[in-house]
């Protein structure tokens, strides 16, 4: 059964935004979340019959703030900002983060302190469950004042403007309304507003960078230990005894799970010739176990605020109060996302030190791993690769956080550039996943060599199927497809 899940009051986790990515997941929205929904629209509408000023409802945008709008015009004002704030540029956003960010702003919006109708939400949830994904650009964030122009694509395709994907297929968002029955909507009073305010774009990138950072760092433990054995390592550096006296909480989980990958091996159990190893291999607990805590750190930034209202202005009925303020200010993504990326570079940048150990000719491994070197260069070349995505990851670590720029005429004087920090942090993750391909099929290789010993059960299950992909190298061959057969085999 395809997984379901109702929009409700209580917080959501990754493990549900995980969930909804599957292919065929589905939403709705439950009673009480309608309630409060209904209950805020009404207030919206009670305060404007009063007569009120309200910013970006009766008023205009950014530094126009202060030019009143009549109420016959409230519709066109959300419609002209939607389509004057639809200025992306660049690549297009990934599908899937589309569609994150699709759930993230009917999650945002449902929490009932934004004054939109429950078509408007229900819209959203529609666009989720047909597979219709609007075609958003990645460059036009400062992430500030909300994501404005991604958000403002991703809202075009509500009111049939702009471009979708429709289950794969492009086309206009018009056709698509046209092909699924559907009318567009028209925006009401404040709905463009709550729809392009917000940090839906930071958010879905953050999420999905998460989620992808929590199975690579499994994928980086498992590439680490099979490293170990392919290098002949001493099992002391992951004694439980180390890290109980230095107990940071990822230290721990990786020095348990090195040890988990490595029981009943052989070759780990076996004398060792040298004194001790190289960092790449001794420090992975303090290293892995470091970009750990902050993927965990992040974690809790992000499900805050996926779990937060973050429009402006923001109602409160209960409190009969409509508040300007800052909550689309995205700086506290920005700089988790800046961390995120650095921790994630960092299990790339030992990754590769342990690729480099492995080619180099020591401990009874021959040069770059081939059997008959000068003829076959072997694995000369994949750490050049390796080397130039670890190179590419230093440079895009360099923090967005700490950059802003003036806009709106100097009315939004501080921005967070989290939307940039986001995309880099994204590429960062792409990045990682390829380093962590060229090491697996680097020690791989390199466990030829140390036959007839065996490692662990479990690293030889992994072994043994990774041969059904990738065979052993014997003569040289080209390598680009192997390493694509790689990403692929550490994935499932």
């Amino acid at each position: 059964m395809p997984y379901h899940f109702e929009i409700r009051p209580a917080p959501v986790d990754l493990e549900t935004i995980s969930a909804l990515m599957e292919p065929g997941a589905r939403l709705s929205i439950s009673e009480e979340t309608k309630e409060k929904i209904r209950k805020c629209r009404l207030f919206l509408r009670k305060k404007l019959d009063e007569g009120g000023t309200f910013y970006g409802i009766n008023t205009g945008f950014g530094s126009l703030c202060n030019v009143r709008i009549s109420n016959d015009q409230l519709r066109q004002l959300q419609e002209n900002l939607v389509r004057s704030h639809a200025c992306g540029m660049g690549e297009e956003v990934p599908q899937q983060i589309v569609k994150l960010m699709l759930l993230l702003k009917a999650l945002g919006l449902a929490k009932g302190f934004s004054g939109v109708r429950i078509q408007t939400v229900e819209r959203l949830v529609d666009f989720f469950n047909a597979d219709l994904l609007p075609v958003i650009y990645q460059q036009g964030s400062l992430g500030a004042s909300g994501d404005l122009a991604p958000l403002a694509h991703l809202s075009l395709a509500l009111i049939g403007e702009g471009e979708v994907y429709l289950k794969g297929e492009r086309m206009s968002s018009a056709a698509a309304h046209e092909k699924l029955g559907w009318q567009p909507l028209e925006l009401g009073p404040k709905e463009g507003l709550a729809l392009l305010n917000g940090t839906q774009f930071c958010s879905a990138y953050g999420s999905w960078a998460l989620l992808e950072a929590k199975r690579l760092l499994q994928t980086a433990n498992l590439c680490a230990a099979l490293s170990i054995d392919a290098f002949d390592c001493h099992p002391s550096p992951f004694n439980p005894l180390l890290h109980e006296v230095r107990p940071h909480p990822g230290q721990l989980a990786v020095a348990e799970a090195i040890r988990g990958f490595l029981e009943g091996s052989e070759i780990i159990a076996k004398e060792k010739e040298s004194v001790q190893d190289p960092y790449a291999f001794r420090c992975v607990p303090q290293v892995h176990g470091a970009s750990a805590d902050t993927i965990a750190h992040v974690e809790q930034v992000f499900l805050r605020e996926i779990n937060s209202v973050t429009d402006n202005p923001t109602l409160f009925p209960d409190d009969d109060a409509i508040l300007s303020g800052g909550n689309f200010h995205a700086q506290p993504l920005a700089l988790a996302l800046d961390f995120l990326a650095i921790a994630l570079a960092e299990l790339g940048s030992i990754s590769e030190r342990r690729t480099y150990q492995l080619i180099s000719g020591q401990r009874g491994l021959p040069a770059f791993l081939t059997p008959e070197g000068g003829l076959n260069s072997g694995l000369m070349i994949p750490q050049y690769t390796a080397a130039s995505i670890v190179s590419q990851n230093k440079q895009l670590c360099t923090p967005a956080s700490v950059d802003s720029i003036v806009s709106s005429n100097g009315q939004e004087d501080h921005v967070s550039m989290g939307a940039n920090a986001a995309t880099k942090a994204y590429r960062v993750v792409k990045n990682l996943e390829n380093l962590l391909a060229i090491e697996f099929m680097t020690a791989a290789q390199a466990m030829e060599f140390r036959r007839p010993l065996k490692s662990s059960p479990v690293l030889e299950d992994h072994l043994e199927r990774y041969r059904n992909v990738v065979p052993s190298l014997n003569t040289d061959r080209i390598l680009h497809d192997d390493m694509l057969k790689t990403v692929a085999f550490l994935r499932v």
